[in-house]
């Protein structure tokens, strides 16, 4: 079968076969979230405020196209890694991919009756609210197309392919970044359209790159329209939503917590709401080799668990985590002394800079935390132990994050929200570490562990 076998040769070599082409792809795909901020700054502090409220809303929304992914990832990669014959394992290709269209459309319907009502919620005002409308149908309407455009790059990484997936993703955000200044600010006979041009812009690159990858799968066979999708359908969705469901909420709690911190910031006023988007937009970005990271461990682990491999499955987790200590050290010193300019170049507005320039100064130094979390999370997805990373965001955001950030707020203004901030990075560091070996990732002799647990039968 083609692709990347990951269960043979030094375990460095299978994480950073996946790791480093996807550095790529996430940096590309989180610098549109930039790169719209920094666009629609040019404008003014109201949009910039509205992208500050659209972020965490969208991206708890994308969680569920993660969650669907992780779900592809874990049982192609065990198929793999079993040997399952090629239709075995393109079947469950299609089911992941069938899936994931059918969940999205009806979560971009739903997004588009109630984002109103949402971001009233949440706090924005009125000229807020205004720039969010002109935005929110475009991003629901384009929604599917980035539900298909992740499963189909999570189905390249089972098979080990990481730089189709990279491409792919890296092709979608140049679409995207190329068109938001013609769109936004107008070009030509092309009229600016502001908040709803970056939302455009968006949609056009995540169509193209959905389609592209779908045609170069079905000819790499990877998805295969012509095996009999109902054969072991019962079967093959309850594995599929066994990890897809809760590697979805895993994935949705951390931006769906940022809703709610978002909404303690806007008690700050706009400024602030600003400022912190675009601190969050930078910290995406600087976390792009740790996010990577988390992309590359999947497959490894789904690979080497389903071949019985599971002293590799481990060994990749430590590894992977040392890596996590030695980035984020170096994250931390360079957004140390580069907060200023960094926070002044993307924020217009001198006020929302300084919100942004002390965001960055502090919560920097424990990113790794965060780095761990997530790799965390990923290795016991593969593991189909989706519940388990699950309960470790939820115990983060709701135990930690969110009580820390309203009381913080209350007593001490921004500078509490920096400190849950660094508190909840912290946390989930700790949290991985037990969680990681109660489920037998971390060492070898683990009671519960005699045998392969593969998702996928045999």
């Amino acid at each position: 079968m083609a692709g990347q076998d990951l269960t043979q040769g030094p375990i460095w070599k299978a994480l950073a076969r996946i790791s480093a082409p996807m550095s790529f792809g996430v940096f590309s795909v989180l610098s549109v979230g930039v790169a719209d901020a920094w666009f629609l700054g040019q404008l003014g502090a109201t949009p910039l405020a509205a992208i500050g409220f659209i972020f965490p809303v969208t991206a708890a929304f994308t969680s569920l196209a993660i969650g669907l992914s992780a779900g592809a990832n874990a049982t192609v990669s065990q198929s793999i890694g079993g040997s399952d014959s090629r239709e075995t394992t393109a079947r469950y290709g299609l089911h992941a991919f069938g899936l994931g269209v059918i969940m999205a459309t009806v979560t971009a319907l739903l997004v588009w009756l109630t984002f109103p009502m949402l971001f009233g919620l949440m706090g924005a005002k009125s000229g807020v609210l205004d720039e969010i409308a002109l935005y929110m149908p475009f991003w629901a309407l384009s929604f599917p197309l980035l539900v298909t455009m992740m499963i189909v790059n999570a189905i390249f990484r089972a098979y080990g392919s990481g730089t189709v997936s990279a491409l792919l993703m890296v092709l979608a955000a140049v679409i995207n970044i190329a068109l938001n200044p013609v769109l936004i600010f107008g070009w030509g006979p092309v009229p600016g359209l502001g908040t709803e041009g970056a939302a455009i812009a968006s949609a056009i690159g995540r169509g193209t790159a959905a389609i592209i990858g779908i045609i170069y799968a079905l000819r790499c066979g990877y998805l295969d329209f012509t095996v009999s999708i109902f054969t072991g359908i019962r079967d093959s969705l309850g594995q599929l939503l066994r990890v897809s469901v809760p590697a979805a909420l895993s994935n949705a709690i951390n931006p769906a917590g940022m809703a709610f911190v978002t909404a303690a910031v806007a008690t700050l006023g706009d400024a602030a709401v600003a400022g912190f988007g675009a601190a969050t937009r930078v910290q995406s970005v600087a976390l792009v080799p740790l996010l990577a990271l988390s992309a590359g461990i999947g497959p490894v682990v789904g690979q080497n668990w389903g071949a019985g491999s599971e002293d590799r499955a481990r060994a990749a987790v430590r590894q992977s985590w040392l890596m996590c200590l030695g980035y984020g050290a170096l994250l931390g010193a360079s957004l140390f002394l580069l907060a200023e300019p960094i926070a002044s170049a993307i924020a217009s507005d001198a006020e929302a800079a300084r919100f942004t320039r002390d965001y960055l100064t502090f919560v920097g130094w424990s990113l790794f935390g965060y780095g761990i979390l997530v790799t965390a999370n990923a290795a016991m997805n593969a593991r189909s132990k989706a519940v388990h990373s699950m309960s470790l965001s939820l115990s983060r955001i709701l135990l930690v994050y969110l009580p820390l950030a309203w009381a913080g707020v209350w007593l001490f203004g921004y500078p509490g929200i920096l400190f849950a901030a660094m508190v909840a990075n912290l946390f989930g560091a700790a949290g991985s570490l037990v969680t990681v070996q109660s489920v037998g990732l971390l060492k070898t002799d683990h009671p519960a562990i005699t045998k392969p647990a593969r998702l996928v039968p045999s």
